[in-house]
């Protein structure tokens, strides 16, 4: 047999219990034909010479918005801890764009301000010009006055096609509005800004932040990007870049369906996810919400939020209308994500695959709970009894985002903190862990997701927030490989390496095995291969 190509001197981690390591690789048409030890390997076209550096399979992204990733144009405010060094960098962007005719800012963390932000907070930064801010997790945008006027939010009209208008005691817009992600990033909602002349909501914005988050991806490793949120409309971006041969990681991208979506809505999804599927492009799960996010007081909690009364937030839909809804898709044949991050949400969800199943039969659905931040112990055995994938995002959880001292942290307050992204316990009880970044709410790179998921510590070190709930390297690696791809029903040809499989990995700077986990956010790739075909050399 003469390959296409063979990696050599390589130490293969191929995630296939069945056949664990292996020095050399061989790829024809494409697929992994052949895996053992240098010695036996057989003569190819093209040789690798991994010179002892670790090759993992390709990395799957469960959850990552490349379609939304970061805005270039936008002010950028990670990392600006509080009110003055956020007006200095839109003070520094204004003199860098004297014509800008709008101000948007992206990675607003809610930590930054005590309470919610206010236009009493954003005018004296922004002046006239209308000013919108989305918050690090883009649920939530924050306005200025001149925003208000232009988006058309006063104190009669706060239901909003992309959001819902926070009030204050007078009846006046605070100019915080919650439900972006839902209400916002839908169709509609999308529609609507467009309308209105919000630049960030324009198509040649959307397909540049595409293009800049497809090429993130490849440099990265990550060699099948699950998009998790999209409209029909949307699914033309991603066929005019692979048209352009600009797609070079495959991708499979979920349908957002928000409350309201009705059978004429369910029936474009069936009919685009019947045109989109192939190994490089699919369509077909389906998005929904059953609560929002636990920093501005959203998620849907069983037990109140730390210091504001009996307030537990809630979910938007009422159980029985989500279960019946649920019950219905998967009769249909739809897989769902369904964001989830408080502990009444995650249950609600639970309760509902679980009526799914008894009206409609036990199937293979691979329903996912998206996020699952703050589970309640009784509910960590349903997962791997009911079928339903953790899609989990590590950095979340890390100390620096989401811990002591952090909003996420003292909104749940301390007796709950043992709920925090309990990876260690869902694994240990069965469960099929997905993980992902959630890019951009946080950093894309893999590295850093499994460096979390290994440490519970912060980027910079210091102490880990609930080590208990930790997992192992290979575990970790296993959540952003096979895990992955096993939740999105690609694990016969994507997720290790194994014969027969597609052959997509990456060879890494170093091996994470024989390093300090410290270190591992410093790990680079070298080569990344989709296909057979090298997509990325470092």
């Amino acid at each position: 047999m003469t390959a296409d190509l063979i990696v050599r001197n390589a130490r293969i981690h191929t995630v296939d219990d069945a056949f664990p390591r292996a020095e050399a690789m061989a790829v024809s048409g494409g697929r992994i034909v052949w895996l053992g030890d240098d010695a036996d390997a057989p003569e190819a076209a093209r040789t690798i010479d991994a010179a002892g550096r670790l090759v993992l399979p390709g990395f799957v992204d469960a959850h990552n918005h490349v379609r939304l990733g970061s805005d270039a144009a936008c002010v950028q405010l990670a990392g600006a801890a509080d009110l003055a060094e956020i007006g200095r960098r839109i003070g520094a962007w204004r003199a860098a764009h004297p014509e800008a005719r709008w101000i948007e800012c992206e990675g607003f963390d809610y930590s930054a301000l005590p309470g919610m932000p206010t236009v009493a907070d954003l005018d004296p930064l922004t002046g006239d010009l209308p000013a919108i801010v989305f918050s690090y997790d883009v649920h939530t945008m924050w306005a200025n006055t001149a925003a208000l006027r232009r988006l058309g939010i006063d104190g009669d009209h706060t239901d909003l096609p992309f959001g819902v208008a926070q009030l204050d005691g007078a009846g006046r817009p605070t100019g915080f509005v919650t439900e972006f992600a839902v209400r916002g990033l839908s169709r509609d909602g999308h529609r609507a800004l467009a309308a209105l002349g919000v630049p960030w909501a324009g198509a040649d914005r959307a397909y540049t932040r595409l293009l800049d988050s497809l090429d993130m991806a490849t440099a990265f490793g990550i060699t099948t990007i699950v998009e998790p949120q999209n409209s029909v409309d949307d699914l033309a971006l991603f066929e005019r870049a692979r048209s352009e041969g600009r797609l070079r990681s495959r991708l499979i991208a979920a349908l957002f369906h928000p409350r309201g979506t009705g059978a004429g809505d369910v029936a474009e999804f069936a009919r685009a996810a019947a045109t989109y599927d192939d190994e490089w492009l699919r369509a077909g799960p389906l998005k929904l919400y059953i609560d929002d996010v636990v920093e501005p007081h959203t998620a849907a909690l069983l037990e109140p939020y730390c210091g504001h009364g009996d307030h537990r937030g809630d979910t938007f839909y009422p159980p029985e209308e989500f279960a019946a809804l649920l019950t219905e898709l998967d009769a249909a044949g739809f897989q769902a994500f369904v964001h989830a991050t408080g502990d009444r949400g995650i249950r609600t969800v639970l309760d509902a695959v679980e009526h799914a199943r008894r009206v409609n039969g036990p199937r293979d659905a691979r329903h996912q709970v998206v996020h699952v931040e703050c589970l309640d112990p009784a509910d960590v055995p349903r997962f791997a009894e009911l079928g339903v994938v953790a899609c989990m995002q590590p950095r979340h959880c890390s100390p620096d985002i989401a811990g002591p001292g952090r909003d996420w942290a003292e909104a749940v307050g301390p007796s709950r903190w043992s709920k925090a992204w309990p990876m260690r316990s869902l694994h240990e009880a069965g469960a099929v862990l997905a993980f992902s970044s959630d890019w951009n709410v946080a950093e894309m790179d893999p590295m850093v997701g499994i460096y979390t998921a290994v440490t519970r510590q912060g980027l910079a070190g210091g102490p880990a927030w609930m080590p208990e709930e930790s997992v192992d390297l290979a575990t970790a690696i296993r959540g952003y490989t096979m895990g992955s791809a096993y939740a999105n029903f690609c694990e016969h040809d994507r997720g290790s390496l194994t014969v027969g499989k597609l052959a997509d990995f990456t060879l890494l700077s170093e091996n994470l095995f024989a390093i300090p986990a410290e270190a591992i956010p410093g790990v680079r790739t070298d080569l990344v291969v989709v296909g057979g075909e090298v997509v990325h050399e470092g």
